[in-house]
């Protein structure tokens, strides 16, 4: 929920772990993104639909698509909500398998394939018919009281894929491919597509739509992917190397001692940034012309690339 901005300059400098000005600084790099033309997204397509219901279901199909490369990302994106119509909650609430899943079968993003979008619309179907909604079943196995979202990301997912498999994939396999739209941090995943599909519920501002009443933006994580671990390490938020679930709560714990209210606000403006070749990473400039610039350090010692997130951890 949109919350009145601090004055985050007046602030920073009595807040330890934090370098010096970094919050005034992101402050304005957050203002200069905060309107959805800002930079190319998937969070535009799920702002065509107005309804709440449908901008749950396409929030949660656009979010489960996005990695990779953008223009493959929206593609695809578009290629499903061909499928699912003007009114995707509609649809998905009377899915089924074996009338429309053919018009999946020919989806193909990286990895993914049409089983796994079937078994994806298939969970999503059972959410539905369980709780009515996506942040009914969400809110079922989240805890105000934890610091954090951790522990309802790991109740979600788990319950998610108790469904029944076997219309989308006949014999189900060890580990299918729907497995990877429903990470768990217990099993040290980062949760980057569950992450970014909270904060675009549950934030609202010029980016994120605010569809949902919980849990609070406080005990959000950043969504974090090979960007924001660049940003993390460069502005020295986070001591970890490897990506995953720990490293996402540490940037966000530096992130929350600038603004404790709404830490993942500063997320699309710092991953855009590093889309778009803004900071001075791996540059023969440096960071002469970034708008973080004396704060980050993209001298040698952090120039080498973070390691590869695992398909299972973007």
């Amino acid at each position: 929920m949109r919350h009145p901005r601090q004055d985050v300059s007046a602030t920073v400098r009595r807040v330890p772990g934090v370098a010096e000005g970094l919050g005034a600084a992101l402050e304005r790099l957050y203002r200069s993104y905060d309107r959805v033309d800002s930079a190319t997204d998937p969070i535009q397509v799920v702002r065509r639909f107005a309804a709440p219901a449908d901008r749950e279901v396409v929030g949660f199909v656009a979010s489960a698509l996005a990695f990779g490369r953008v223009a493959s990302v929206m593609q695809s994106i578009e290629r499903v909500l061909e499928v699912l119509g003007p009114s995707p909650a509609a649809f998905v609430q009377g899915f089924r398998p074996a009338r429309d899943g053919v018009a999946l079968a020919r989806v193909v993003h990286r990895w993914t394939r049409g089983p796994d979008l079937v078994a994806l619309l298939l969970v999503l179907r059972g959410i539905l018919t369980r709780s009515g909604s996506i942040e009914a079943f969400f809110g079922e196995g989240d805890s105000p009281s934890s610091p954090d979202v951790g522990p309802g990301l790991e109740s979600f997912s788990r319950r998610a894929l108790e469904v029944d498999l076997a219309p989308a994939y006949g014999r189900v396999p060890p580990r299918p491919g729907v497995c990877y739209f429903f990470p768990r941090p217990s099993s040290g995943s980062a949760c980057k597509r569950l992450n970014l599909f909270l904060r675009w519920m549950v934030r609202r501002d010029g980016i994120d739509l605010g569809v949902w009443r919980s849990p609070a933006p406080s005990r959000l994580i950043v969504p974090l992917d090979v960007h924001l671990v660049r940003m993390g390490r460069c502005l020295g938020l986070t001591r970890y190397r490897s990506p995953g679930w720990r490293m996402a709560a540490e940037i966000t714990a530096a992130l929350r001692r600038i603004d404790p209210d709404d830490p993942v606000r500063f997320d699309f403006a710092l991953c855009h940034l590093s889309m778009t070749g803004g900071c001075g990473l791996n540059r023969p400039s440096g960071d002469s012309h970034c708008p973080l610039r004396g704060f980050c350090s993209p001298g040698p010692a952090r120039t080498r690339r973070p390691s590869r997130i695992p398909s299972d951890r973007r």
